[in-house]
Order: structure tokens, then C-alpha cells, then sequence
């Protein structure tokens, strides 16, 4: 009934949207035992991708490169956000005792330089799984010298004080916490959070570690207006974010809120050169521009 409801806030013709050239992807098998090759690691070792358990579009491209984003805390969500493909229920354990450690190793093996991580939303758990944020931290620095971590959490529903307390003992490189779309969706399109506790966070942050970076993320084509969209950017600016990412929302599959509009390539160029303006530190903006999607590139 819920998804009954949010797709009747949509123009009917507006659920099968064909989709334009620069949409469609094009797949390469030109490094497909490579891809094979990760997923069989990532299963042996208990562990995780928010690539392969969002249905990220970049998959192909990035697994070829040896890029991909972590997902710790298990593979299930508290929430239930009609815009994502994560498994949603209620996770069986606390967490593996085992993962951070195997993390670490994974990483060290594949030699990465820069590494995401992130997590489900862990309602169920009183520091929202931060803990277990600078557990993975530690275990990886104390195995990969001179790496650089981004961490991409949730939002701390009712814990935000205690948990950037906990990070405070092993910071990252980079914050990250999308926004994911503007204030007058966001009771439709992240129904378990809210928009002002998503700034409050990033803000947080920044003013009690003002040298760590602060990045967030947003998707386009779910019905925001231009001005909301900038409204939103303004207020990531002014919340003292410093990288942003802007991409266009893909409907993982029919039971999920269907795409609204695809922007068009020149509106995403338009998009990037008015952040920009703004003045953020950088601006990452197209169609399938995603929160971690060649994330490494600001420091190499």
C-alpha cells in the first residue's frame, strides 16, 4: 500500500520513461574474471558491497578498476526507502566480529590506495553502528599504510551526539553523508529520516573536526524543482559541506518509486557550473555520478 500510495504522487505516464542515450550503459566483458574474481573474495570473506546490494549502474565499470564500496554492518537495513535496492528487515546479529579485520586484509590484498566505506542504517543498534565505523578504520590503517579512508554514513537517527563522539577515536579522511534529495520529498523518499537532522549532522561534524572533509550527495529526476534543487545545495554549502555529488535517480527495479524525469546532459553541465559558483571545494555532477563513484580522484 505504501508504494501504491508514492507512485499515485506521480503522473501515471510518468512510470515507464523511456530512457535517453545517455542513460543506457554500455557493458564491456573485457574484464569480466576480474569482476568474477572480486565478488568471489568478497563472498568468501563474509563481506560486502553497497555496489552490488543497491544495484549501483557503475558496477561493471568500477569492479573493472578494482573500485568499490564497502557496506559493513551486514546486508540488511532497518529502513525501508523506496528509492533503494538494499535488502530491508531486521538483522539477525549485532555485527561479524570478523569483518574489520578481514576488510583490512581484503584491502590490503588488492593494494587499494583509497577505499569507501559505508553502511546499512542500524536503527537497532544504540551508536547506529558507528563503532563499528572506527573499528573497520583501525583495522584497515593498521594493515595499509598511507591509505586514505572515506566513510559514507547514515544519518544517526537518535544517537548523532554519541556517535561523532565514537568516530572522534579514528577520524577518516573524508565525512560523508548524502542528503539524497530536497526538503519537500523527503518525508516520501527517505520516510525514516529527516532533512534538517541530515544538515545538522554534516555540520556537526565539520565544526568539531574542521581539517577532516565533508561531502554529501544528491539525486535528481524525483520530481524536485530547479529552485528546491539549488535551495538544497545552498544549504549544503552553508552546513559547511565541501565536496558535493549530483547524480541522476535510476529506479532499481518496478517496485520502486519510479523516475520522475532524466535530466538531459546539458541541464547536468548547468547544474555543475552553478555549485561550482557556490563555492564548494569540488563539484561532481551527470547521470550516473554516485556518492562514491571515483571517489580517489580529489587526492591522486
Amino acid at each position: 500500500m505504501f508504494f501504491f500510495k508514492i507512485n499515485n504522487l506521480y503522473n501515471m505516464k510518468k512510470k515507464n520513461l523511456k530512457k535517453p542515450d545517455w542513460i543506457k550503459i554500455r557493458f564491456s566483458v573485457k574484464n569480466i574474471n576480474k569482476i568474477k574474481k572480486i565478488k568471489s573474495i568478497l563472498k568468501n570473506n563474509g563481506l560486502y558491497t553497497v555496489c552490488e546490494e543497491a544495484s549501483c549502474p557503475n558496477l561493471v565499470e568500477c569492479f573493472s578498476k578494482g573500485q568499490l564500496t564497502f557496506m559493513i554492518l551486514g546486508n540488511i537495513c532497518t529502513r525501508n526507502c523506496p528509492y533503494c535496492d538494499v535488502t530491508h528487515g531486521r538483522p539477525k546479529i549485532k555485527y561479524d566480529e570478523n569483518e574489520a579485520s578481514n576488510l583490512a586484509e581484503i584491502i590490503f590484498e588488492m593494494g587499494l590506495k583509497y577505499v569507501v566505506i559505508t553502511s546499512v542504517n542500524r536503527d537497532d543498534l544504540h551508536d547506529g553502528g558507528a563503532y563499528q565505523f572506527i573499528n573497520c578504520i583501525k583495522k584497515i590503517r593498521e594493515k595499509n599504510t598511507n591509505i586514505k579512508i572515506e566513510i559514507l554514513v547514515p544519518d544517526f537517527k537518535n544517537c548523532i551526539e554519541k556517535a561523532l563522539n565514537i568516530l572522534s577515536y579514528n577520524l577518516p579522511d573524508v565525512f560523508n553523508h548524502n542528503i539524497e534529495t530536497v526538503e519537500r520529498l523527503y518525508y516520501k523518499i527517505r520516510p525514516s529520516g529527516k532533512y534538517q537532522k541530515s544538515l545538522i549532522l554534516l555540520k556537526k561534524f565539520k565544526n568539531l573536526f574542521p581539517h577532516i572533509l565533508t561531502k554529501s550527495g544528491l539525486m535528481v529526476g524525483l520530481g524536485e524543482t530547479k529552485k528546491e534543487l539549488f535551495n538544497t545545495i545552498k544549504d549544503l554549502k552553508y552546513n559547511k559541506v565541501d565536496i558535493i555529488t549530483i547524480g541522476q535517480y535510476l529506479q532499481p527495479s518496478k517496485k520502486h518509486i519510479p523516475v520522475y524525469r532524466y535530466l538531459n546532459l546539458n541541464e547536468f553541465s548547468q547544474i555543475k557550473k552553478e555549485a561550482e559558483k557556490i563555492g564548494f571545494k569540488k563539484v561532481i555532477c551527470g547521470p550516473f555520478i554516485r556518492s562514491s563513484y571515483n571517489a580517489e580522484k580529489f587526492f591522486f
